[in-house]
């Protein structure tokens, strides 16, 4: 059974990370696009700029996110091993902290503060 496991974990891993890298990808041609196109309409640039860095924003945050999961998936599943889980954690650390600071970045306030 384990030897089943190993094989198809890291194979999910594999689809999960590609799914975050098309994620951001798609999330920025797309934030450019609609940002290209307000500006071609005369659109106040402040705001297109303003929406454009949300945009990539949530792409980058929920592209992360899979990210995180797909090395979450691999290391236990398939290589796990003190130097594994070392390498991850501070993937994990590094990862979250760039979350946190997009988040503040985009919000203006910290994921734990009220929405007042």
């Amino acid at each position: 059974m384990i030897d089943f496991i190993a094989p198809v974990a890291a194979w999910f891993a594999a689809i999960i990370e590609t799914i975050g890298i098309a994620t951001i990808t798609l999330f920025a041609l797309y934030a450019l696009y609609n940002a290209a196109t307000r500006m071609l309409k005369k659109e106040e640039s402040e705001s297109v700029y303003q929406e454009l860095r949300q945009s990539l924003g949530r792409g980058i945050l929920l592209g992360l996110e899979l990210l995180i999961a797909s090395d979450i998936i691999y290391t236990v599943a398939v290589e796990l091993t003190f130097e594994t889980i070392g390498v991850l954690a501070i993937v994990v650390l590094i990862r979250t902290f760039l979350s946190l600071t997009l988040e503040v970045e985009m919000s203006g306030k910290w994921p734990w503060q009220n929405n007042k």
